[in-house]
């Protein structure tokens, strides 16, 4: 009875404890698989992946390298963990593998070496080649297997046509089969068009790319091809826009240009030839609903956008779409261009012209700049905007290089500011394009005036002549006399209200040897061309860097062409330079580069002489002076492909009368190209003005436009000058009365009618300096 009673009692406490027990568990049932009671349980791995599944890993003998860890996935895809890998090798001959952590070698592995050598550290390579599989396990599941290629030492990987005979010329496109004691399937490989390197691809056309692989030091020697061995290539371009390849070689032509092929084996790369895209042919830019380009300028009014088409066509004859051109403009202060829609901000004209222009369209590398035309530029034709509109004015800046004082006259105000102090007195002074910035050079440094707040910076590490501002506002040209460098100095901008103030960072980006004369940037930014004291040309180009040029005489200015296709070189006599190379082939097929003459002389006929050029904005005059004589060279629109022909004639030359100068300062041509007028140094009193012909081929005429005498005396000669961006008045900065003097437009011309402005700069050694700097700005009217 005890017994009974204290198992009574042992139940009543244990049964109750262990139903509690019971009700507090939260595990959750196992979810299973196959959506049953049983199975494999959601979360356990069922697949080991291992890669590159597609191409193996290709290793030379005796070389060493380690299988990727794989990664583990269960039933539903989603990525789980493992415990302990194991790898192993189907032939450890071959390849063998470290089992614990996945290191192979192409060889055999050291084992139980002693003298406390670990194993697996020294990978002994045997006679053996061919293809062996390796896996990794790991919770009762096996991975893939994954191929490894053991082969003699590659030497050299190159592009070729595609494989027809397998067995007798192993390449890329050839089907493996590691039965074959060339690694090479017997079957014939697809009949896919075949990249053979010697003309381009147009675009969205394919072509089935191959390359061969050797040993030894002959790649020449069949014996040598290795091809199949080594395992499936991959290619990658250096530049996909230019061309997309897939896993199977099969490459796609994109956009145009030329682009390195490299050849990818295992985790190797090796350059091994190129594609081409073919370039554009042709550029034509039209209005919508015209597939011809206008003959007459386009009249706009301000402020309202006009589309531009353009019509791109192949070498091939096939059309182009996408491509990436740059629109630019000549006058972009009043009619800027930064696509095919073109808004004018100001009363004006300007050429527009769609430029393929590397290295940001039909890129090439260097070695095959020339090639199928990849690698230069191709321009369209020229269509020319006459933006209408009022309420235009002007802020005119005036300075001299006698004079520590710069002088902003706003025509919109009724009260001038006070003239600014300079440091020191320039010898140049030049705005930039977004009109933001005027830049003075000095003997000392360069002086960076801010035309909103009329503040300056100060640089100290570049001294010299302000030569020319990128249009894009990014780079200035400044070449220093004393250190004989010419500079391209990244724009600083002045902040602040007023005085001297910190700027945004700036400073010489690169720098060349030689004292720069003359210097013309092209409109896209893309070069500039300078002229030097010692006989030479020096371009800077953002794709192929800085050139020098030597030349036969000395150049005394220069003037792009428009379009943009090279530049007019000034002297005795006139020469000219064009932006495509002169190219030399080495090579065949995908193995062809090239060598160049960059800014070779064309238009060799031609037989003109002038100090001063101008381009005019039609593209179809190079304006040309002399102290006694101006010259039209009559030529053509240059636009297309690389080499653009240049066809020049030179009018006979029109003497000036009434003038004695001793050297030309400049030629102004309004943007409308109807008027060009020429300043100098000299007595004279008088502006010779020459008008253009409306008649395509006959020259124009040349006549004087008398200055007017003041209270202040009489002016001797127009030494500096300035046109309005709506070529309705030019400022002239003369000698003897040191005003400027105002010339309005009528019908005929320029005339000097209304009262000149007596900016009374005070001359560094005393009395009234010579306004002989002077750059201006467009300004809305204020009403």
């Amino acid at each position: 009875m005890r017994r009974l009673a204290t198992l009574v009692c042992l139940l009543c406490f244990t049964i109750p404890f262990g139903v509690s027990l019971s009700g507090c568990s939260k595990n959750s049932p196992a979810t299973f698989c196959n959506g049953q009671n049983n199975g494999v349980i959601v979360g356990q791995t069922t697949t080991l992946n291992l890669e590159p599944r597609l191409t193996g890993i290709s290793l030379n003998a005796g070389a060493i390298s380690r299988v990727p860890a794989p990664s583990a996935k269960d039933c539903k895809g989603t990525a789980s963990t493992v415990g302990h890998i194991v790898f192993g090798s189907t032939n450890l001959n071959l390849v063998d593998i470290s089992p614990a952590d996945g290191r192979i070698c192409a060889g055999t592995w050291n084992r139980n070496t002693g003298g406390g050598v670990p194993d697996f550290t020294t990978c002994t390579p045997t006679t053996q080649q061919g293809t062996a599989f390796v896996t990794a396990s790991a919770d009762g599941v096996t991975s893939n297997p994954l191929s490894v290629y053991v082969h003699p030492i590659v030497t050299s990987v190159l592009l070729g046509p595609a494989s027809t005979d397998c067995i007798h010329d192993p390449a890329s496109n050839c089907a493996l089969d590691a039965a074959q004691p060339n690694g090479c399937s017997v079957a014939a490989p697809s009949a896919v068009t075949s990249y053979d390197g010697n003309s381009c691809i147009s675009q969205g056309m394919t072509a089935q790319l191959a390359a061969r692989s050797f040993k030894g030091t002959d790649p020449l020697a069949s014996t040598n091809n290795i091809s199949c061995l080594v395992g499936p290539l991959t290619f990658t371009p250096a530049t996909a826009a230019i061309v997309t390849i897939d896993q199977s070689g099969v490459a796609t032509a994109r956009q145009p240009g030329s682009s390195t092929i490299n050849a990818n084996i295992s985790q190797s790369s090796s350059s091994a030839g190129f594609f081409s895209t073919c370039p554009p042919r042709s550029i034509v830019l039209s209005v919508p609903g015209q597939t011809t380009p206008p003959t007459a300028p386009i009249v706009v009014s301000q402020n309202i956008p006009q589309t531009l088409i353009a019509t791109v066509v192949d070498t091939l004859g096939a059309p182009l779409t996408n491509v990436q051109l740059e629109y630019v403009s000549t006058t972009p202060v009043t009619v800027p261009a930064s696509s095919n829609v073109i808004t004018p901000t100001f009363p004006g004209a300007a050429a527009i012209t769609a430029v393929c222009q590397p290295p940001r369209c039909n890129s090439s590398p260097f070695n095959q700049i020339g090639l199928f035309g990849n690698g230069t530029p191709i321009t369209s034709n020229p269509v020319n905007l006459n933006a209408t509109g009022t309420g235009n004015s002007t802020v005119l800046y005036i300075a001299s290089t006698s004079s520590q004082y710069l002088l902003p006259i706003d025509f919109t105000l009724s009260t001038q500011s006070a003239p600014v102090r300079l440091r020191y007195v320039p010898n140049s002074m030049v705005i930039s394009e977004d009109l933001s910035t005027i830049y003075l050079g000095t003997a000392n440094e360069l002086i960076i005036y801010n035309t909103g707040s009329n503040s300056t910076i100060e640089d100290i590490s570049v001294q010299g002549n302000v030569l020319a501002v990128s249009p894009d506002n990014s780079t200035v040209v400044v070449t220093d006399p004393v250190r004989k460098l010419t500079y391209l100095y990244l724009a600083k901008s002045p902040t602040g209200t007023g005085g001297a103030t910190t700027g945004s960072t700036g400073g010489i980006s690169t720098e060349q040897g030689g004292v720069g004369t003359r210097a013309q940037w092209s409109p896209d930014s893309q070069t500039v061309y300078i002229t030097t004291a010692d006989n030479r040309l020096l371009v800077y180009s953002t794709f192929t860097g800085w050139s020098s040029v030597p030349l036969a005489n000395l150049a005394t200015d220069v003037a792009v062409t428009v379009p943009n296709a090279g530049v007019y070189l000034g002297g005795t006599p006139v020469t000219a330079r064009t932006n495509c190379p002169v190219t030399t082939l080495q090579g065949t097929g995908v193995a062809q580069t090239t060598t160049n003459t960059f800014y070779p002389q064309t238009d060799l006929s031609l037989v003109a002489t002038a100090d001063r050029l101008a381009a005019t904005n039609d593209g179809v005059h190079i304006l040309g002076a002399t102290p006694t004589t101006f010259t039209d060279i009559q030529t053509n629109q240059k636009s297309g492909v690389c080499p653009v022909a240049f066809t020049s004639t030179a009018s006979a030359p029109l003497n000036f009368t009434g003038i004695a100068a001793s050297s030309i300062s400049n030629i102004l041509p309004t943007t409308d190209s109807a008027f060009a007028l020429v300043t100098y140094q000299g007595t004279g009193g008088v502006v010779p003005q020459y008008t253009q012909s409306t008649v395509p081929a006959t020259p124009g005429t040349l006549s004087n436009i008398p200055l007017q005498t003041t209270a202040g005396g009489a002016p001797v000669a127009p030494v500096s000058g300035v046109i309005s961006s709506d070529n309705q008045t030019i400022y002239v900065g003369t000698t003897g009365d040191n005003l400027v003097h105002r010339l309005t437009r009528g019908p005929a011309g320029f005339s000097d009618t209304i009262a000149p402005i007596a900016p009374q700069l005070p001359g560094f050694n005393g009395g009234t300096a010579t306004p002989d700097l002077l750059v201006q700005r467009p300004r809305k009217s204020i009403s």
